[in-house]
Protein backbone atom coordinates (compact mmCIF):
# COMPACT_ATOMS: atom_id res chain seq x y z
CA UNK A 1 0.00 0.00 0.00
CA UNK A 2 1.45 3.38 -0.98
CA UNK A 3 1.78 6.44 1.21
CA UNK A 4 -0.85 8.23 -0.84
CA UNK A 5 -3.31 5.46 0.02
CA UNK A 6 -2.45 5.55 3.71
CA UNK A 7 -2.51 9.35 4.03
CA UNK A 8 -5.50 10.22 6.29
CA UNK A 9 -6.34 13.19 4.04
CA UNK A 10 -6.99 10.90 1.07
CA UNK A 11 -10.02 9.20 2.68
CA UNK A 12 -13.38 9.37 0.90
CA UNK A 13 -15.12 11.24 3.72
CA UNK A 14 -18.83 11.10 4.49
CA UNK A 15 -20.66 13.28 7.02
CA UNK A 16 -19.76 11.44 10.22
CA UNK A 17 -16.22 10.51 9.21
CA UNK A 18 -15.49 14.13 8.30
CA UNK A 19 -16.91 15.39 11.61
CA UNK A 20 -14.89 12.70 13.40
CA UNK A 21 -11.73 13.82 11.58
CA UNK A 22 -12.38 17.49 12.41
CA UNK A 23 -13.52 16.81 15.99
CA UNK A 24 -10.01 16.91 17.52
CA UNK A 25 -9.48 20.38 16.01
CA UNK A 26 -12.87 21.51 17.26
CA UNK A 27 -12.19 20.21 20.75
CA UNK A 28 -8.69 21.68 20.63
CA UNK A 29 -10.02 25.12 19.78
CA UNK A 30 -12.68 24.81 22.46
CA UNK A 31 -10.03 24.09 25.07
CA UNK A 32 -7.91 26.95 23.72
CA UNK A 33 -10.97 29.17 24.12
CA UNK A 34 -11.48 27.97 27.67
CA UNK A 35 -7.95 28.70 28.77
CA UNK A 36 -8.00 32.02 26.89
CA UNK A 37 -10.98 33.25 28.89
CA UNK A 38 -9.63 31.75 32.12
CA UNK A 39 -7.49 34.86 32.57
CA UNK A 40 -10.50 37.12 32.33
CA UNK A 41 -12.59 35.05 34.73
CA UNK A 42 -9.82 34.84 37.33
CA UNK A 43 -9.00 38.52 36.81
CA UNK A 44 -12.60 39.61 37.34
CA UNK A 45 -13.29 37.28 40.26
CA UNK A 46 -10.02 37.36 42.20
CA UNK A 47 -8.50 40.74 41.28
CA UNK A 48 -11.13 43.26 40.13
CA UNK A 49 -13.00 44.41 37.03
CA UNK A 50 -10.25 46.94 36.29
CA UNK A 51 -7.95 43.99 35.62
CA UNK A 52 -10.60 42.62 33.25
CA UNK A 53 -10.68 45.94 31.42
CA UNK A 54 -6.88 46.08 31.22
CA UNK A 55 -6.66 42.68 29.53
CA UNK A 56 -8.97 43.95 26.79
CA UNK A 57 -7.05 47.21 26.44
CA UNK A 58 -3.84 45.32 25.50
CA UNK A 59 -5.72 42.66 23.51
CA UNK A 60 -4.86 44.30 20.13
CA UNK A 61 -1.18 43.47 20.68
CA UNK A 62 -2.09 39.84 21.33
CA UNK A 63 -4.25 39.88 18.20
CA UNK A 64 -1.19 40.96 16.23
CA UNK A 65 0.93 38.13 17.66
CA UNK A 66 -1.71 35.46 17.06
CA UNK A 67 -2.40 36.95 13.62
CA UNK A 68 1.19 36.40 12.53
CA UNK A 69 1.06 32.79 13.66
CA UNK A 70 -2.36 32.17 12.11
CA UNK A 71 -1.34 33.75 8.82
CA UNK A 72 1.70 31.50 8.49
CA UNK A 73 -0.22 28.48 9.80
CA UNK A 74 -3.28 28.74 7.54
CA UNK A 75 -1.39 29.82 4.43
CA UNK A 76 1.53 27.49 5.06
CA UNK A 77 -0.75 24.55 5.80
CA UNK A 78 -2.45 25.00 2.43
CA UNK A 79 0.93 25.09 0.66
CA UNK A 80 2.28 22.05 2.50
CA UNK A 81 -0.93 19.98 2.20
CA UNK A 82 -1.19 20.71 -1.51
CA UNK A 83 2.39 19.53 -2.10
CA UNK A 84 1.75 16.41 -0.04
CA UNK A 85 -1.32 15.78 -2.20
CA UNK A 86 0.86 16.25 -5.29
CA UNK A 87 3.33 13.65 -3.89
CA UNK A 88 6.16 16.16 -3.31
CA UNK A 89 6.91 15.09 0.27
CA UNK A 90 10.51 16.35 0.42
CA UNK A 91 9.52 19.79 -0.77
CA UNK A 92 6.64 19.83 1.72
CA UNK A 93 9.03 19.10 4.63
CA UNK A 94 11.43 21.84 3.58
CA UNK A 95 8.62 24.38 3.30
CA UNK A 96 7.24 23.27 6.66
CA UNK A 97 10.59 23.77 8.42
CA UNK A 98 11.10 27.17 6.81
CA UNK A 99 7.64 28.32 7.95
CA UNK A 100 8.28 27.24 11.57
CA UNK A 101 11.65 29.04 11.69
CA UNK A 102 10.09 32.18 10.23
CA UNK A 103 7.40 32.12 12.93
CA UNK A 104 9.99 31.87 15.71
CA UNK A 105 11.99 34.81 14.32
CA UNK A 106 8.84 36.93 14.00
CA UNK A 107 8.05 36.26 17.65
CA UNK A 108 11.51 37.38 18.77
CA UNK A 109 11.19 40.57 16.71
CA UNK A 110 7.81 41.37 18.28
CA UNK A 111 9.26 40.87 21.77
CA UNK A 112 12.16 43.23 21.12
CA UNK A 113 10.02 45.99 19.62
CA UNK A 114 7.38 45.60 22.32
CA UNK A 115 9.84 45.95 25.20
CA UNK A 116 11.38 49.08 23.71
CA UNK A 117 8.05 50.85 23.13
CA UNK A 118 5.97 49.30 25.93
CA UNK A 119 4.77 52.52 27.55
CA UNK A 120 3.94 54.21 24.24
CA UNK A 121 1.98 51.16 23.04
CA UNK A 122 -0.16 50.98 26.18
CA UNK A 123 -1.00 54.69 26.18
CA UNK A 124 -1.71 54.57 22.47
CA UNK A 125 -4.25 51.81 23.06
CA UNK A 126 -6.25 54.15 25.27
CA UNK A 127 -5.41 52.98 28.77
CA UNK A 128 -6.55 55.37 31.49
CA UNK A 129 -4.23 56.24 34.37
CA UNK A 130 -6.21 53.79 36.51
CA UNK A 131 -5.63 50.92 34.06
CA UNK A 132 -2.04 51.76 33.10
CA UNK A 133 -0.21 49.65 35.74
CA UNK A 134 -2.48 46.66 35.09
CA UNK A 135 -1.77 46.86 31.35
CA UNK A 136 1.96 47.19 31.86
CA UNK A 137 2.22 44.12 34.11
CA UNK A 138 0.11 41.93 31.83
CA UNK A 139 1.60 42.90 28.48
CA UNK A 140 5.25 42.71 29.55
CA UNK A 141 4.98 38.97 30.27
CA UNK A 142 2.96 38.29 27.11
CA UNK A 143 5.65 39.94 25.00
CA UNK A 144 8.35 37.79 26.61
CA UNK A 145 6.56 34.65 25.38
CA UNK A 146 5.55 36.01 21.96
CA UNK A 147 7.62 33.45 20.01
CA UNK A 148 6.07 30.60 21.98
CA UNK A 149 2.61 31.98 21.25
CA UNK A 150 3.23 32.10 17.49
CA UNK A 151 4.77 28.63 17.39
CA UNK A 152 1.93 27.00 19.31
CA UNK A 153 -0.52 28.43 16.75
CA UNK A 154 1.65 27.05 13.94
CA UNK A 155 1.93 23.59 15.46
CA UNK A 156 -1.78 23.29 16.27
CA UNK A 157 -2.61 23.87 12.59
CA UNK A 158 0.19 21.75 11.18
CA UNK A 159 -0.59 18.75 13.40
CA UNK A 160 -3.73 18.40 11.28
CA UNK A 161 -1.73 18.66 8.05
CA UNK A 162 0.58 15.96 9.36
CA UNK A 163 -2.48 13.73 9.88
CA UNK A 164 -2.23 13.95 13.70
CA UNK A 165 -5.23 16.07 14.78
CA UNK A 166 -5.57 14.02 17.98
CA UNK A 167 -2.14 15.15 19.16
CA UNK A 168 -3.18 18.79 18.93
CA UNK A 169 -6.25 17.99 21.01
CA UNK A 170 -4.26 16.26 23.73
CA UNK A 171 -1.77 19.12 23.95
CA UNK A 172 -4.58 21.69 24.06
CA UNK A 173 -6.19 19.84 26.95
CA UNK A 174 -2.90 19.83 28.86
CA UNK A 175 -2.33 23.50 28.04
CA UNK A 176 -5.82 24.44 29.20
CA UNK A 177 -5.52 22.50 32.43
CA UNK A 178 -2.08 23.97 33.08
CA UNK A 179 -3.38 27.50 32.52
CA UNK A 180 -6.24 27.00 34.98
CA UNK A 181 -3.97 25.41 37.59
CA UNK A 182 -1.27 28.08 37.31
CA UNK A 183 -3.83 30.88 37.32
CA UNK A 184 -5.14 29.52 40.61
CA UNK A 185 -1.64 29.18 42.03
CA UNK A 186 -0.36 32.57 40.85
CA UNK A 187 -3.51 34.66 41.37
CA UNK A 188 -5.31 33.05 44.31
CA UNK A 189 -2.55 31.40 46.33
CA UNK A 190 0.47 33.60 45.59
CA UNK A 191 -1.55 36.84 45.15
CA UNK A 192 0.47 37.87 42.08
CA UNK A 193 -2.46 39.79 40.60
CA UNK A 194 -2.62 40.36 36.88
CA UNK A 195 1.00 39.28 36.45
CA UNK A 196 -0.04 35.83 37.61
CA UNK A 197 -2.84 35.74 35.03
CA UNK A 198 -0.41 36.59 32.24
CA UNK A 199 2.20 34.09 33.43
CA UNK A 200 -0.36 31.29 33.67
CA UNK A 201 -1.48 31.84 30.09
CA UNK A 202 2.09 32.03 28.84
CA UNK A 203 2.98 28.70 30.42
CA UNK A 204 -0.05 27.28 28.61
CA UNK A 205 1.42 28.51 25.30
CA UNK A 206 4.68 26.69 25.89
CA UNK A 207 3.22 23.20 26.31
CA UNK A 208 2.17 22.77 22.63
CA UNK A 209 5.28 24.67 21.55
CA UNK A 210 7.77 22.41 23.32
CA UNK A 211 5.86 19.19 22.59
CA UNK A 212 5.42 20.12 18.92
CA UNK A 213 9.12 20.86 18.53
CA UNK A 214 10.03 17.47 19.99
CA UNK A 215 7.44 15.65 17.86
CA UNK A 216 8.53 17.15 14.56
CA UNK A 217 12.20 16.56 15.38
CA UNK A 218 11.64 12.81 15.86
CA UNK A 219 10.52 12.20 12.26
CA UNK A 220 7.64 9.92 13.34
CA UNK A 221 5.36 11.32 10.63
CA UNK A 222 5.75 12.09 6.93
CA UNK A 223 5.91 15.76 7.90
CA UNK A 224 8.98 16.56 10.03
CA UNK A 225 11.91 18.94 10.34
CA UNK A 226 14.69 18.84 7.80
CA UNK A 227 17.36 21.19 6.50
CA UNK A 228 15.21 23.92 4.94
CA UNK A 229 15.80 25.56 1.62
CA UNK A 230 15.31 29.31 1.64
CA UNK A 231 12.36 29.95 -0.62
CA UNK A 232 10.97 33.47 -0.45
CA UNK A 233 8.25 32.50 -2.92
CA UNK A 234 6.91 29.91 -0.44
CA UNK A 235 6.93 32.44 2.41
CA UNK A 236 5.25 34.99 0.19
CA UNK A 237 2.63 32.46 -0.89
CA UNK A 238 2.03 31.39 2.71
CA UNK A 239 1.59 34.99 3.83
CA UNK A 240 -0.61 36.00 0.91
CA UNK A 241 -2.67 32.82 1.10
CA UNK A 242 -3.12 33.25 4.85
CA UNK A 243 -3.69 37.00 4.52
CA UNK A 244 -7.35 36.64 5.41
CA UNK A 245 -6.44 35.18 8.80
CA UNK A 246 -3.98 38.05 9.41
CA UNK A 247 -6.61 40.53 8.24
CA UNK A 248 -9.04 38.93 10.68
CA UNK A 249 -6.68 39.34 13.64
CA UNK A 250 -5.58 42.86 12.70
CA UNK A 251 -9.19 43.81 12.21
CA UNK A 252 -10.00 42.35 15.63
CA UNK A 253 -7.22 44.51 17.06
CA UNK A 254 -8.65 47.67 15.51
CA UNK A 255 -12.26 46.88 16.33
CA UNK A 256 -11.33 45.95 19.91
CA UNK A 257 -9.69 49.35 20.18
CA UNK A 258 -12.84 51.00 18.79
CA UNK A 259 -15.06 48.99 21.12
CA UNK A 260 -12.92 50.02 24.08
CA UNK A 261 -12.95 53.65 23.03
CA UNK A 262 -16.73 53.65 22.56
CA UNK A 263 -17.44 52.00 25.88
CA UNK A 264 -14.87 54.08 27.74
CA UNK A 265 -16.68 57.16 26.47
CA UNK A 266 -20.15 55.83 27.32
CA UNK A 267 -19.63 53.80 30.50
CA UNK A 268 -15.98 54.28 31.56
CA UNK A 269 -14.04 51.26 32.93
CA UNK A 270 -17.23 49.23 33.60
CA UNK A 271 -18.17 49.57 29.94
CA UNK A 272 -14.78 48.23 28.85
CA UNK A 273 -15.18 45.32 31.29
CA UNK A 274 -18.62 44.52 29.85
CA UNK A 275 -17.42 44.53 26.26
CA UNK A 276 -14.54 42.28 27.39
CA UNK A 277 -17.10 39.74 28.62
CA UNK A 278 -18.87 39.82 25.25
CA UNK A 279 -15.71 39.63 23.12
CA UNK A 280 -14.20 36.72 25.04
CA UNK A 281 -17.54 34.91 25.09
CA UNK A 282 -17.76 35.38 21.34
CA UNK A 283 -14.33 33.83 20.91
CA UNK A 284 -15.27 30.84 23.05
CA UNK A 285 -18.56 30.24 21.20
CA UNK A 286 -17.00 30.59 17.73
CA UNK A 287 -14.20 28.12 18.51
CA UNK A 288 -16.42 25.31 17.17
CA UNK A 289 -16.58 27.06 13.79
CA UNK A 290 -12.88 27.88 13.79
CA UNK A 291 -11.87 24.38 14.85
CA UNK A 292 -14.09 22.71 12.26
CA UNK A 293 -12.68 24.98 9.57
CA UNK A 294 -9.12 24.18 10.68
CA UNK A 295 -9.84 20.46 10.73
CA UNK A 296 -11.42 20.31 7.28
CA UNK A 297 -9.16 22.79 5.45
CA UNK A 298 -6.30 20.29 4.87
CA UNK A 299 -8.82 17.79 3.46
CA UNK A 300 -10.05 20.44 1.03
CA UNK A 301 -6.50 21.44 0.08
CA UNK A 302 -5.48 17.81 -0.41
CA UNK A 303 -8.38 17.03 -2.74
CA UNK A 304 -7.75 20.30 -4.54
CA UNK A 305 -4.10 19.38 -5.01
CA UNK A 306 -4.97 15.86 -6.21
CA UNK A 307 -7.67 17.35 -8.52
CA UNK A 308 -10.38 15.10 -7.10
CA UNK A 309 -13.30 17.36 -7.96
CA UNK A 310 -16.03 14.93 -6.90
CA UNK A 311 -14.68 14.48 -3.38
CA UNK A 312 -13.90 18.17 -3.08
CA UNK A 313 -17.48 19.22 -3.77
CA UNK A 314 -18.81 16.49 -1.47
CA UNK A 315 -16.65 17.68 1.43
CA UNK A 316 -17.63 21.32 0.94
CA UNK A 317 -21.33 20.43 0.84
CA UNK A 318 -21.07 18.45 4.09
CA UNK A 319 -19.20 21.34 5.74
CA UNK A 320 -21.83 23.96 4.96
CA UNK A 321 -24.67 21.72 6.18
CA UNK A 322 -22.85 21.03 9.45
CA UNK A 323 -21.98 24.70 9.99
CA UNK A 324 -25.59 25.74 9.42
CA UNK A 325 -26.90 23.30 12.05
CA UNK A 326 -24.29 24.28 14.64
CA UNK A 327 -24.92 27.99 14.02
CA UNK A 328 -28.55 27.62 15.05
CA UNK A 329 -27.60 25.75 18.22
CA UNK A 330 -24.94 28.29 19.23
CA UNK A 331 -27.38 31.15 18.64
CA UNK A 332 -30.02 29.59 20.88
CA UNK A 333 -27.47 28.82 23.59
CA UNK A 334 -26.10 32.37 23.56
CA UNK A 335 -29.57 33.93 23.56
CA UNK A 336 -30.89 31.96 26.52
CA UNK A 337 -27.69 31.41 28.50
CA UNK A 338 -26.10 34.83 27.98
CA UNK A 339 -26.96 36.12 31.44
CA UNK A 340 -25.42 33.01 33.01
CA UNK A 341 -22.25 33.51 30.98
CA UNK A 342 -22.08 37.13 32.14
CA UNK A 343 -22.51 35.92 35.73
CA UNK A 344 -19.40 33.73 35.42
CA UNK A 345 -17.26 36.80 34.79
CA UNK A 346 -18.87 39.20 37.23
CA UNK A 347 -21.21 39.00 40.20
CA UNK A 348 -24.91 39.37 39.39
CA UNK A 349 -25.18 42.46 41.57
CA UNK A 350 -22.64 44.49 39.58
CA UNK A 351 -23.02 47.14 36.89
CA UNK A 352 -20.73 45.12 34.62
CA UNK A 353 -23.13 42.15 34.81
CA UNK A 354 -26.16 44.25 33.89
CA UNK A 355 -24.38 45.76 30.90
CA UNK A 356 -23.14 42.38 29.63
CA UNK A 357 -26.52 40.69 30.16
CA UNK A 358 -28.28 43.34 28.08
CA UNK A 359 -25.56 43.05 25.44
CA UNK A 360 -26.10 39.31 24.95
CA UNK A 361 -29.78 39.87 24.04
CA UNK A 362 -28.66 41.77 20.93
CA UNK A 363 -25.24 40.27 20.27
CA UNK A 364 -26.46 36.64 20.11
CA UNK A 365 -27.93 37.13 16.63
CA UNK A 366 -24.41 37.34 15.20
CA UNK A 367 -24.00 33.56 15.62
CA UNK A 368 -26.65 32.87 12.99
CA UNK A 369 -24.22 34.14 10.34
CA UNK A 370 -20.68 34.00 11.76
CA UNK A 371 -20.17 30.24 11.28
CA UNK A 372 -20.73 30.31 7.51
CA UNK A 373 -18.56 33.41 7.20
CA UNK A 374 -15.69 31.84 9.15
CA UNK A 375 -15.83 28.60 7.17
CA UNK A 376 -16.11 30.37 3.82
CA UNK A 377 -12.96 32.36 4.56
CA UNK A 378 -11.10 29.15 5.48
CA UNK A 379 -12.51 27.42 2.39
CA UNK A 380 -11.09 29.97 -0.02
CA UNK A 381 -7.77 29.91 1.83
CA UNK A 382 -7.66 26.12 1.43
CA UNK A 383 -8.37 26.57 -2.29
CA UNK A 384 -5.44 29.03 -2.50
CA UNK A 385 -7.79 31.93 -3.25
CA UNK A 386 -6.41 34.32 -0.66
CA UNK A 387 -8.06 37.39 -2.21
CA UNK A 388 -11.64 36.22 -1.71
CA UNK A 389 -10.78 34.82 1.71
CA UNK A 390 -9.25 38.14 2.75
CA UNK A 391 -12.28 40.06 1.42
CA UNK A 392 -14.67 37.98 3.53
CA UNK A 393 -12.51 38.40 6.63
CA UNK A 394 -12.09 42.11 5.98
CA UNK A 395 -15.80 42.83 5.73
CA UNK A 396 -16.65 40.55 8.65
CA UNK A 397 -14.07 41.68 11.15
CA UNK A 398 -13.22 45.23 10.15
CA UNK A 399 -15.00 47.00 7.30
CA UNK A 400 -18.62 46.71 8.37
CA UNK A 401 -17.94 46.65 12.13
CA UNK A 402 -15.97 49.88 11.89
CA UNK A 403 -18.79 51.61 10.01
CA UNK A 404 -21.42 50.40 12.48
CA UNK A 405 -19.28 51.31 15.51
CA UNK A 406 -18.76 54.82 14.25
CA UNK A 407 -22.44 55.34 13.36
CA UNK A 408 -24.79 53.28 15.54
CA UNK A 409 -23.68 54.44 19.04
CA UNK A 410 -24.41 58.03 18.04
CA UNK A 411 -28.09 57.15 17.57
CA UNK A 412 -28.59 54.11 19.83
CA UNK A 413 -26.01 54.61 22.58
CA UNK A 414 -24.78 51.37 24.19
CA UNK A 415 -27.30 49.31 22.17
CA UNK A 416 -25.54 50.53 19.04
CA UNK A 417 -22.28 49.07 20.30
CA UNK A 418 -23.90 45.67 20.85
CA UNK A 419 -25.58 45.75 17.41
CA UNK A 420 -22.35 46.40 15.49
CA UNK A 421 -21.18 42.78 15.27
CA UNK A 422 -24.56 41.20 14.32
CA UNK A 423 -24.94 43.85 11.60
CA UNK A 424 -21.44 43.13 10.26
CA UNK A 425 -21.98 39.35 10.26
CA UNK A 426 -25.29 39.72 8.42
CA UNK A 427 -23.76 41.95 5.76
CA UNK A 428 -20.79 39.61 5.30
CA UNK A 429 -23.14 36.64 5.00
CA UNK A 430 -24.58 38.24 1.86
CA UNK A 431 -21.05 38.63 0.43
CA UNK A 432 -20.21 35.02 1.36
CA UNK A 433 -23.26 33.75 -0.51
CA UNK A 434 -22.31 35.73 -3.60
CA UNK A 435 -18.72 34.43 -3.58
CA UNK A 436 -19.73 30.80 -3.05
CA UNK A 437 -22.21 31.02 -5.93
CA UNK A 438 -19.67 32.71 -8.18
CA UNK A 439 -16.95 30.11 -7.58
CA UNK A 440 -19.28 27.13 -7.28
CA UNK A 441 -17.95 25.46 -10.45
CA UNK A 442 -14.40 25.61 -9.07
Amino acid sequence: MTKAQTNPLSEDFHTFSLIRFAFPSMAMMLFMGVYTITDTIFAARFIDTNALSAINIVCPVLNLIVGMGTMLAAGGSAVVARKMGSKRAGEARSNFTLIILTGALLGLAVSLIGFVFLEEIIRGLGASELLLPYCRDYLRIQLFFAAGNIMQVLYQNLFVTAGKPGLGLVLSVFAGIANIVFDYIFIVLLQMGIRGASLGTSIGYMIPTLAGTVFFFTGKSDLHFCRPKMDLAVLGKSCSNGASEMVSQLSSAVTTFLFNRSMMGLMKEDGVAAITVIIYSQFLLTTLFIGFSMGTAPVISYNYGSQNEKRLKKVVRICFCFIGAVSLLVFLFSLFAGRHIAGIFSGTNTHVYELAKDGFAIFSFSFLFSGCNIFASALFTALSNGKVSAAISFFRTFGLITVFLLVLPRFLGVAGVWAAIPGAEMGTFVLTGCMVCRYRKH
